[in-house]
């Protein structure tokens, strides 16, 4: 068999597709945010919701509130989630640029 018959043949990505350093780095930050299952899981929770999760998250994860509070503040420093606290009302709901942009950078490789 010649060597060229193993070469994967080349692809061509759709218009827009992004990529360089940038898009690795992109990849990279939100591949880490949801690396982990509880992050992945709550993501998959809010991807599901068509509003906003009012009040504590714990209700529905078998994790106490401050691992679920920990997991959330990866995921908003990541722009996967946005939440916002009011005393003891809480909302919780997916960011759908951020989990655009991942969906993209994902659909890239």
């Amino acid at each position: 068999m010649a060597v060229d018959e193993l070469l994967c043949p080349p692809v061509d990505l759709p218009e827009g597709i992004p990529g360089g350093i940038e898009a690795d780095d992109a990849l990279a930050r939100l591949a880490k945010a949801i690396g982990h299952p509880v992050r992945a899981g709550i993501v998959r929770l809010l991807a599901g919701q068509e509003s906003c999760q009012y009040g504590d998250l714990t209700d529905r994860l078998p994790l106490a509130k401050s691992t679920v509070s920990q997991h959330l503040k990866v995921l908003r420093e990541a722009g996967l989630v946005r939440g916002e606290v009011d005393g003891p009302r809480a909302c919780y709901c997916i960011d759908p640029a951020g989990l655009h942009q991942l969906k993209r950078l994902v659909e890239a490789l």
